[in-house]
């Protein structure tokens, strides 16, 4: 398809409309902002008190959870110098940005622009090479590389500050994500992949990478938008538009050069596919990164504590005093549990299955004498193992576990399990022991009956 810019006739209106039309063909030329927004969470914020506070802090957390003084004055300084960031590089893209453009225009024939043409792809070498000699030219082009050589590294270190904070956090990716050497050779691999798919080709790589940019803003156009609706600010209205103009010029690009989104396409496809393998290879994982019991629930840990302790696990439906009382008699008859024995239950109710690491906060209840344990956890097996772990660690005793047998496919309960959490709950609790302890004399028990 041949390009032909639209004659605007000295029309002021005409001109915006214009503009708008040829916005898609402009958006390579955000390049940078993205890359800003991605070194954001290594811009300083102040002290490093500060910045260790607010890092204790789950990012999700953030406005739920009350932060300190310190932490409130990094996070507000950070955001200030994010703002100074993306103000001088806006700054510096127009100059540069609306300056080539002038001089390009001006001083290069149409014709070398087209497909194929000598300034196709490289205008400013060029003229470089036409205006100023070969030698100044050469030296131009080599400046050339080493800045996107240099563009390239901070992108480098954006993702590599952002995968390791997140993927292997929801067990999207193994742990060998969490350093730095092995990200990079995978990085790179990526990037001649890259290069070699689109054959090195200017215009092919131009229009994926600014497919990249455009998706990446109209996304953080939609969360602005959608926070600022939230807080009331009548400004939503703007950040709207400006997220209807990103997804039309997203919407054009893609139209135009597909190719973008043809890689795209590609790597979501394959980074799916590894992040549900990685998942099911470390879902048996104790995945319980702290445990914290509330006064009722330690003391009845202590009174269990005198004996052997035996632990009883329920999915609780009614919660009354009726369920327990048929409950602990279905499980003494299964599992020979003497009546003199005391028992807990156990009850996991499951969260937000994304989560793949997390602490629990158990509590517990009494219910006319029935004592019971509840916490929250993204997975039923893991949160069990995690606490019997803690409870052997905590009291120097092996305790025991009960289960009752589930009734369905074991193929369709392991496909629920690594996906929302829960399934076939007993043998997945004794693989995760069995991984997490090694020795048979030092892991906790676990029964099944019925």
């Amino acid at each position: 398809m041949v390009w032909r810019h639209p004659d605007v006739g000295g029309n002021a209106f005409a001109l915006i409309l214009a503009s708008l039309i040829v916005f898609p063909k402009l958006a390579l030329g955000l390049s940078g902002f993205e890359t800003g927004v991605v070194v954001m969470p290594l811009v300083k914020g102040g002290s490093d008190l500060g910045r260790k506070d607010l890092e204790s802090i789950h990012i999700s957390r953030i406005g739920e959870v009350p932060m300190t003084e310190n932490a409130e004055r990094y996070l507000q300084g950070r955001i200030a110098n994010g703002k100074k960031l993306l103000t001088g590089a806006a700054l510096i893209m127009s100059v540069m940005l609306i300056g080539s453009s002038l001089v390009t225009s001006m001083l290069i024939p149409p014709e070398a622009f087209r497909l194929g043409g000598e300034a196709n792809g490289r205008a400013l070498s060029y003229l470089a090479h036409y205006h100023l000699g070969e030698l100044f030219g050469t030296v131009y082009d080599l400046s050339t590389i080493t800045i996107l050589w240099f563009a390239g590294s901070s992108a480098m270190a954006g993702l590599l500050n952002i995968v390791p904070r997140y993927l292997p956090r929801y067990g999207m990716a193994p742990y060998w994500a969490r350093a730095t050497r092995p990200l990079v050779f995978v990085f790179t691999g990526i990037s001649f992949l890259v290069t070699i798919l689109f054959r090195a080709d200017v215009d092919s790589q131009g229009g994926a990478y600014a497919t990249g940019v455009l998706t990446l803003m109209a996304s953080a156009a939609v969360a602005v938008t959608i926070s600022a609706r939230k807080k009331g600010q009548k400004i939503w209205l703007v950040y709207l538009f400006i997220t209807v103009v990103f997804f039309y010029t997203t919407t054009v690009n893609i139209v135009w050069q597909p190719e973008g989104l043809q890689i795209a396409v590609l790597f979501v496809v394959a980074i799916v596919f590894t992040s549900f393998i990685s998942r099911a290879m470390r879902s048996t994982e104790v995945r319980i990164e702290g445990i914290e019991l509330d006064e009722a629930a330690q003391r009845m840990i202590d009174d269990l504590a005198e004996g052997e302790i035996r632990i009883v696990a329920n999915r609780r439906e009614s919660g009354d005093v009726e369920e327990y009382r048929s409950k602990e008699l279905e499980k003494r008859t299964d599992n020979h549990i003497p009546s003199h024995d005391p028992i807990l239950f156990y009850e996991v109710e499951l969260g937000d299955a994304s989560e793949f690491r997390g602490k629990l906060l158990i509590r517990g209840f009494d219910i006319e004498g029935y004592r019971i344990l509840r916490t929250e956890s993204p997975a039923v097996p893991n949160a069990i193992a995690g606490l019997l772990l803690h409870l052997r660690d905590m009291t120097g005793k092996i305790p025991h576990m009960y289960f009752g047998w589930s009734e369905g496919n074991p193929v369709l309960y392991l496909i629920r399990y690594i996906v929302f959490g829960e399934g076939d709950t007993a043998p997945v609790t004794r693989e995760i022991l069995r991984q997490a302890e090694p020795d048979p004399e030092r892991r906790p028990n676990v029964h099944v009956g019925g």
